[in-house]
């Protein structure tokens, strides 16, 4: 085996650049559109309940699409899928552009879209994550995630920012348009990136109840998988405060569109400040204590911005929710495409993000929930003392995770 390149050198891979660009393109154009839906939602009715509501209707699609789309991306081309799916997504925000412009909006039409769209991108994501091992030696599968990941935040970063501004000087039917003109980019980079189909060495398995089972139980058998996806799922469950930010940015501490979309953006900024430095390092070998010590600070400084009533203050706690979280998502990843076997990446990766689903999307319904029962700063700080009560149970609970890193790698090649 040879030395694994870093991070950066991963990039002079013209398949790997290409794929990441696209990734770019695609989680800007993802971020954008939901920043924007979720400031269109509680402009249109008010509610807070209407915010959860949001991530209960995204997250209905995504038990059935993920698991069906990870068992297609194990037996047919990962990149058509993800050529298919984005067209949807295109489709879907020129839809809501072309409904704004024409005041047509209401919260059932509203509803109905961001179903089709977290359809789509539910299936295609299994497809998108199997696809990265493919690209990369085995060696530098480690440098390829902190890569690919960096990407997205640089996305998740740059579409509520471009989503904030475009609302304060364009409205929401502008930025709409700026969604569908970045999944049209990332689909065009898409199909300079070669195939993706299993290997002729892999038998063919029909897509059926029994080849999804086969990726449940792979998850349910390996344990630091299983750790490390819960550990996740309940800590973000509990600890987001995604779906309020519109109630801080317009209720609390009344910084308006453009405040809201740094709000939205400082997470990301946080997660971008961190992958800078991850770049420029080894990857991280000792992933499990990692991953527990990183959630444990996203929960920390949840607390933090729930309390807070200054906006420099929120800005620069939630850029820390982002670092945090930023690693977190790394190991995570590393773990996940680690322990994989090819032949189930697409199955395995559809667990995964079913996990990630229901923390985002089954998070931001709990946090709307609680914030119409209590307030959104117990909603939001109580969410952080429960993510910090996670990371307790897993550490206790799965001692496994807790050891889980990856030997030092050899220098020579044997």
């Amino acid at each position: 085996m040879s030395a694994p390149r870093r991070p950066l050198q991963i990039l002079g891979h013209v398949p790997v650049l290409v794929w990441v660009l696209a990734r770019f393109g695609s989680g800007s154009a993802v971020t954008l559109l939901r920043s924007v839906f979720m400031w269109q939602v509680y402009e249109v009715s008010g509610s807070k309940l209407a915010l959860g509501l949001v991530g209960l209707f995204q997250f209905l699609p995504a038990p059935i699409a993920s698991l069906v789309g990870g068992a297609v991306a194990d037996t047919r081309d990962r990149r058509a899928i993800v050529l298919v799916t984005q067209a949807i997504s295109l489709a879907c925000a020129l839809v809501l552009s072309g409904l704004t412009f024409a005041g047509l909006v209401s919260l059932p039409v509203l509803f109905a879209l961001v179903v089709a769209a977290a359809t789509s991108t539910s299936f295609e994501s299994p497809a998108r994550q199997a696809m990265l091992p493919s690209l990369v030696p085995p060696e530098d599968l480690a440098s390829a995630v902190t890569v690919f990941v960096t990407a997205n935040a640089l996305a998740f970063m740059s579409g509520p920012a471009i989503g904030g501004l475009l609302l304060a000087h364009g409205g929401a039917g502008v930025a709409y348009g700026a969604a569908a003109g970045l999944f049209a980019f990332s689909w065009i980079l898409v199909t300079l990136v070669p195939r993706s189909a299993p290997r002729a060495d892999q038998p063919k398995r029909a897509v059926d109840l029994a080849s999804i089972k086969e990726g449940i139980a792979f998850v349910w058998k390996e344990k630091a998988l299983l750790g490390c996806m819960s550990l996740d799922m309940f800590a973000v469950l509990f600890g987001g405060a995604t779906a309020l930010l519109p109630v801080y940015a317009k209720d609390i501490l009344a910084c308006g569109e453009s405040g809201y979309g740094w709000l939205t953006a400082s997470l990301e900024i946080g997660g971008v400040a961190t992958s800078i430095v991850l770049l420029a390092r080894r990857p991280i070998r000792r992933l499990g204590r990692a991953l527990l010590v990183t959630v444990a600070l996203y929960g920390v400084a949840t607390i933090v911005f729930g309390l807070s009533r200054s906006f420099p203050l929120s800005l620069a706690a939630y850029m820390a929710v982002g670092m945090a979280d930023q690693v977190s998502v790394i190991v995570r990843g590393t773990i996940v495409q680690t322990v994989t076997p090819d032949a189930l990446r697409g199955r395995v990766s559809a667990v995964n993000m079913l996990f990630i689903g229901a923390s985002n999307q089954l998070g931001a319904f709990e946090s709307g929930l609680a914030a119409e029962l209590t307030s959104p700063v117990i909603a939001v700080a109580g969410g952080g003392v429960v993510c910090l009560c996670v990371v307790a149970f897993v550490a206790v609970a799965l001692p496994r995770l807790v050891k889980f890193g990856q030997p030092e790698p050899s220098a020579t090649t044997a």
